[in-house]
């Protein structure tokens, strides 16, 4: 067997274990703790103490409408991306 052959079989054996222990630990809702319930982020912020008190709407207030924030969070992403394609044009001359 030729060695990029071994190393694609690798690769597929590693992927399809790595999916099956995703669907496993999801099936078995492993990791989660039912009294500490922060929705899509638990497993990154059920170990922050005080964590309520930093998302809090009341802490952080703005005149700027919710939409204006998207569309500056979209604006940016647009722009990094327009800049990496610029460095990536610039880098194979």
């Amino acid at each position: 067997m030729k060695r990029s052959t071994i190393f694609k079989v690798v690769t597929i054996v590693a992927v399809v274990a790595t999916l099956a222990c995703a669907l496993y630990i999801m099936a078995h809702r492993l990791g989660l703790s039912d009294e500490l319930d922060f929705g899509a982020g638990a497993y990154y912020y059920a170990d922050i103490p005080g964590f309520d008190k930093i998302v809090n709407t009341d802490s952080y207030s703005t005149n700027v409408p919710t939409w204006v924030h998207i569309v500056l969070f979209l604006a940016w992403g647009w722009l990094m991306y327009r800049l990496w394609v610029w460095i990536d044009g610039k880098g194979g001359k």
